[in-house]
């Protein structure tokens, strides 16, 4: 049996003709001897009336904020909608299919409501489903507890769910369809002239969700990678062959760039500390405020953060009688690319051309495969653009 899993956005399921294009594919791969384990998102984006979005508001609304306990079963609804709504679709064209939530599926997690881990897999269900002939269609972004409760995966959870049971049941590979052909060398909406990108490393796409690349979530391309399958990012309405996700990035034929694409994240803050408790850290990670750009100097720490921790972080540092200054309004732009490692220049040629543009760099960080900027938000498409340029993307 050669199994693939075959996981379907919000977008791919919100409409009687999108869905029929999910049908489609679903069709297409059971004709070529695959034998499919289909994974949906919740049905549109908010504002649609299944959206996990506009779920919670509606609980907000009219009834106040929920526990994290009380969340997790409200948003565990819109996936299900959506997995009864594509398994009844199948069985009604003659498409033996069963619906099965994350915990009938055998994900396993802890208790960490609203953005659980996986603690481990039990996919028996799955698999006496393929053996009977029956597609299952699984709603993701969901597990459940060793105690029975449900528990969802985190923002991005249904690739995550995709990449989890892929591992789990040994499949070929992973397809996830969305609205675009696949990886693009930066955001279109940003950045005209994009190109897709035939074929990436796991550690590249890790690096671009990391960035704020939206096109698959880092937990997802984790366990793929763990698991060694191949990751296809493909286009519900067209017959592109997409982008692919391999340890290595090799592609016939393709020619291999420096940068691979250019990444980026808004909403950046920018803090400036001025002789930190040396403990200080320590308790901002117990605060769960993530750290993006650090710099640590002998009587100064530098670093951003989402702007969504402003407050708890403030409400720190003013217990630990702390100084500090701050930039808001700031956006991380981040060059990314296996090829980067041990090449000079790379950093010299970001500066230049960001200089050229008349842009400010407040602060910088870089890794193995990573170069990152920060820059005022308002100057964030310049950024974008010019860097794409430079590099010939």
């Amino acid at each position: 049996m050669d199994i693939i899993i075959q996981k379907f956005g919000g977008t791919s399921v919100a409409t009687k003709q999108a869905r029929a294009q999910v049908i489609k594919k679903i069709s297409a791969a059971i004709a070529a001897g695959f034998s499919p384990i289909v994974v949906v998102s919740a049905i549109g984006r908010i504002g649609a009336p299944y959206a996990t979005d506009t779920l919670l508001e509606f609980i907000k609304a009219n009834a106040g904020e929920m526990n994290a306990y009380e969340t997790d079963v409200l948003l565990s609804c819109g996936e299900l909608i959506s997995a009864v709504t594509i398994s009844t679709i199948l069985n009604n064209q003659g498409i033996a299919a069963k619906t099965f939530t994350g915990g009938q599926a055998g994900i396993i997690t802890d208790d960490h409501h609203t953005a659980a881990s996986l603690l481990y897999t039990t996919p028996i269900k799955i698999i006496t489903a393929l053996n009977k002939g029956i597609v299952p269609v699984v709603a993701g972004f969901q597990g459940v507890t060793t105690n029975d409760d449900i528990t969802t995966l985190g923002r991005g959870g249904s690739d995550t769910s995709a990449s989890i049971l892929g591992a789990s049941v040994n499949a070929s590979r992973i397809e996830i369809y969305t609205d675009v052909d696949g990886i693009m060398t930066a955001d279109p909406k940003i950045c005209d002239h994009v190109s897709k990108i035939e074929q990436l490393s796991y550690n590249e796409v890790f690096q671009m969700s990391d960035s704020g690349a939206r096109v698959i979530h880092s937990k997802a391309v984790e366990y793929a990678m763990l698991a060694n399958i191949p990751l296809i990012i493909k286009n519900t309405f067209s017959d592109d062959e997409g982008s692919i996700i391999t340890q290595k990035a090799r592609v016939e034929n393709q020619v291999h760039k420096t940068v691979t694409a250019i990444a980026h994240k808004t909403g950046r803050v920018q803090y400036r500390l001025l002789k930190p408790p040396v403990a200080l850290l320590t308790k901002i990670a117990t605060k769960n405020i993530s750290i993006d750009l650090i710099n640590i100097l002998p009587d100064t720490i530098i670093f951003t953060i989402s702007d969504f921790d402003q407050h708890t972080l403030e409400k720190l540092l003013a217990a630990e009688n702390c100084d500090f200054t701050k930039i808001e309004g700031c956006a991380k732009v981040t060059a990314i690319g296996e090829r980067i490692t041990g090449v000079p220049g790379i950093m010299a040629r970001i500066a230049n051309t960001l200089e050229h543009v008349n842009i400010p760099i407040l602060q910088t960080a870089d890794s193995l495969t990573t170069i990152a900027c920060l820059v005022r938000e308002y100057e964030l498409k310049t950024a974008v653009i010019a860097l794409h340029q430079e590099f010939d993307l």
